[in-house]
């Protein structure tokens, strides 16, 4: 299941993180880059590691109120789910991790896979309804250097378009829950003139997603969904300021917020496994913003891709293997289950 369909999408993002490393590594003054590793503070990232993982509890925090409509889980369950997952979208192509997630706690919990990976989607939600405030918040704020002024204009039309597409993406699912019927028919009256043979298939599709989604329901599952995705990225952002610091670069809480802002576009272009290359070229390209030299600006973006990339990678295998589980045999038992609901 894995490796259908796969081969030209994993080709495009190899041959895309192939140009990034190019424009990246073209003009590096390699002594420099060198000096900017050895004055490296390393007590600044331990606390960073810490943070790191506060975060990921948070993340399984966060899924436990997603998945009260569905059943009472266990973060003994979920927060190793939430390490495999992570750990399988450092290693596999297309982000597959989320169905390897949602397997991982679907087996333990009892629940099928495809309604956990529902709850996956409304995950994607908030995270994007945080990063749209996080964003909003930075365009909106942050003050750059003298002689940046056309990006910061620039900045603010961004935050005002994202933030007017994003609450159409927000109105057209509530409009879909609530009032289904009437929704699709307007989409398909907007879709019949320009491609009349895909109305139907749309129509079904939407109509399987919106069915598999259930909100939760009660305040305080609500409230709880809520502070724990703005503690989630909070505990993202903060060690982006810590790992600045280890380097001598000290800016304002608004600047690591941007370049967070620049690492989520970053991961959503296909690229190889890990995000290596898009994650390092939008890191630099944010901190170029701040006048950054290119040699410090590349060391500091390895470091935070390399603190985002191994420690869960590494505890994420630690719980595959815990649980006795492989790639493989979720690929063969996620076939199985989805020709069973079929």
């Amino acid at each position: 299941m894995f490796t259908q369909k796969l081969d030209k999408k994993l080709l495009v993002g190899l041959a895309i993180s192939a140009v990034c490393l190019v424009l990246l590594f073209r003009k590096i003054d390699f002594h420099k880059m060198a000096e900017a590793f050895a004055g490296l503070d390393y007590r600044y990232l331990v606390p960073a590691l810490v943070l790191t993982f506060v975060s990921y509890y948070l993340r399984a925090i966060r899924w436990k109120f997603l998945l009260l409509p569905i059943k009472k889980t266990s973060l003994g369950n979920l927060f190793p789910s939430t390490l495999i997952g992570y750990m399988a979208n450092n290693l596999l192509p297309a982000r597959l991790g989320e169905l390897v997630r949602a397997y991982s706690l679907g087996s333990k919990e009892g629940i099928g896979t495809s309604a956990v990976f529902a709850s996956l989607v409304l995950d994607r939600l908030c995270d994007g309804f945080t990063i749209l405030l996080v964003l909003l918040i930075t365009f909106f704020t942050i003050r750059l250097p003298a002689g940046m002024e056309g990006v910061q204009h620039a900045l603010v039309t961004g935050g005002y378009i994202t933030f007017t597409l994003y609450v159409c993406v927000m109105a057209f699912l509530f409009l879909l829950r609530r009032h289904t019927d009437f929704t699709l028919g307007v989409v398909a009256r907007l879709v019949r003139p320009v491609a009349p043979h895909l109305g139907e298939k749309i129509d079904a599709m939407l109509r399987s997603f919106i069915s598999g989604i259930r909100f939760p329901g009660d305040a305080a599952s609500i409230m709880g969904t809520l502070v724990s995705s703005l503690l989630v990225w909070a505990t993202a952002i903060w060690p982006v300021d810590l790992m600045l610091r280890a380097f001598g670069v000290v800016l304002p809480p608004t600047a690591s917020m941007f370049i967070m802002v620049f690492l989520v576009f970053a991961v959503m272009v296909p690229a190889s496994p890990g995000f290596i290359g898009t994650h390092h070229l939008a890191c630099v390209t944010a901190l170029s913003a701040f006048q950054i030299g290119s040699e410090r600006a590349l060391s500091i973006a390895i470091v935070i891709h390399a603190m985002g990339f191994f420690p869960v990678t590494v505890a994420g295998l630690g719980c595959l293997w815990r649980d006795k589980l492989s790639i493989r045999n979720i690929s063969e038992n996620t076939s199985q289950e989805q020709l069973r609901e079929q």
